[in-house]
Order: C-alpha cells, then structure tokens, then sequence
C-alpha cells in the first residue's frame, strides 16, 4: 500500500513537472511571436506648402510649425523665393524640406516640352542648393501631375526627381475669400482617415486663412493618432 502511494506520488510530481515545463515552453513561445510580429506603420500626414515663400504668410506658417513642432515640406517658386531668401533659410535651418514646385509657375511655358520643363526646375532648383549645400531630389508639378503626358513625367523622373502630388487638400486654391473652419473642414474631409495623409496647402501671400487654420489641422490629426513628417 505505501509503495503503490509512493508509485502515484512519484507519477503525480513527474506529471506537473511536464505541465510546468510545457507551460513555461508555450509562454515563451508565444512572447516570441508577438515580439516577431512587425507593428503596423504609424499613420502619417506630410503637410505641404506650394506657392511661397511670402513674406506675409510663410514666417507665420512656420511659427505654427514651431510652436507645434512638427515639419513640413516646401514646394517653392523660384522668382518668389528671389528675395526671400532669409525666410528660405529659415525653414531649412528648423528642419523643413525645400522641394522644387517651379521657377516662372507658367504653365503654358513650362509643359511646352520636356526640355522647358527640366530648365524650369533647374532653375528653381539653384536658388534650393544656395540655400541648403545641395539640389533638392522632390519635385510638386505645377497643378500636379494629373492629365500630364507620360513624356513630361518621365523626363522629370529620369532626371533623377521624385515628383510629389496629394490625396487631401485644405482648398485653400479653390474657396475664395475662405473662413479657416471651411479649410478645417476640407482637410478633414478630403483625408478621409486614409493612414498615409498628403495635404496640400499654400503659402502665397493672400493666404492668411491657412495660417488661422493650421494649429486646429495639426492638433487633429495630432488627437487622431498620425505623426507628422517632411519628406
């Protein structure tokens, strides 16, 4: 009788080492997957800024910026930024992004051809390395690149430029005379929770109501989960 309990003692012991080892085995087991498991990509918004510098409205816009902290990128106009330089300097020393958006921003002159539209940029692109050490690789088509020949877009991309466009937008180009609540509501709108957000904007001089818009667009993505980044 003694040695049969101490047979089922020794078979009950030797049973829940087994559990605690399996135990133990499939914790670990299941700490290395998750661990393994790659976490989703943040949901980011680039903010971007096409048509400046201004004096009345970029140094605003990237006073926002700073207060908020967060970067954006600048598509400029060449014979805007001409005399503006100090501003130019002054987004690329606060950590923003100077791409090339155009020299003239004529249009017909511009998309006459491939040729003219690489001298454009080129231009564009000297006042951008006199500014930063170097040319600048992003490229926003004036309009964007929509309804464009495949000519122009490959001749921009074999030239070595990514070319940016946008999928929300603040319509800053399109209301006229807007409150900042209808740019608000454009820009929540149009970005529709989409978890990679482009949005368009404008810094040219009569775009005061962008500037009155921005803090409240930031704080809420911000709310929202994105982070924001420059390209």
């Amino acid at each position: 009788m003694n040695r049969n309990f101490t047979a089922f003692c020794a078979a009950m012991f030797a049973g829940a080492l087994i559990i605690a080892f399996c135990g133990v085995f499939w914790l670990n087991s299941s700490t290395f997957a998750l661990a393994d498991t790659p976490s989703p990509a943040p949901k980011t918004v680039y903010l971007t800024f096409d048509d400046g510098p201004s004096n009345k409205v970029t140094p605003k816009i990237l006073d926002v910026l700073k207060e908020e902290n967060v970067k954006a990128t600048f598509f400029i106009i060449g014979r805007q930024a001409q005399n503006r330089m100090d501003i130019l300097q002054r987004a690329h020393n606060e950590g923003h992004t100077l791409g090339v958006h155009s020299y003239s921003h004529e249009y017909n002159k511009i998309y006459s051809s491939a040729k003219s539209l690489l001298k454009d940029i080129a231009d564009c692109n000297e006042i951008i390395k006199s500014v930063t050490g170097r040319y600048s690789d992003i490229y926003r088509f004036p309009g964007g690149s929509y309804g464009l020949s495949n000519a122009l877009i490959s001749a921009v991309t074999a030239h070595g430029l990514r070319y940016v466009d946008w999928n929300a937008s603040v319509r800053d180009a399109e209301f006229y005379d807007p409150t900042p609540q209808q740019l608000f509501t454009a820009a929540v709108d149009t970005a529709a929770n989409s978890e990679r957000v482009v949005l368009l904007a404008h810094d040219s001089t009569t775009k005061s109501a962008t500037v009155e818009a921005l803090p409240e667009i930031i704080r809420h993505f911000k709310a929202k989960g994105y982070l924001f980044n420059a390209f």
